[in-house]
């Protein structure tokens, strides 16, 4: 019963981590501003990063079951 809410998550996780890491290729390979507003290398950093981090807690969640 407790693997339903860690399968929850870890999907959700896993979900959001690759959708954003592919919003970004995109954006990058079409030389389009990741955020608006902010330096592209740090724009890129912090959207990469939470995109990875997001995939780690995926696996993470995963692991436990």
């Amino acid at each position: 019963m407790e693997n339903a809410p860690a399968i929850f998550a870890g999907s959700v996780f896993a979900l959001f981590g690759g959708a954003l890491l592919l919003w970004t290729g995109t954006r990058l390979r079409q030389r389009l501003p990741v955020a608006e507003g902010v330096a592209r290398s740090t724009s890129v950093a912090v959207a990469t990063s939470a995109g990875v981090t997001a995939l780690m807690l995926a696996v993470w969640c995963f692991s436990g079951i």
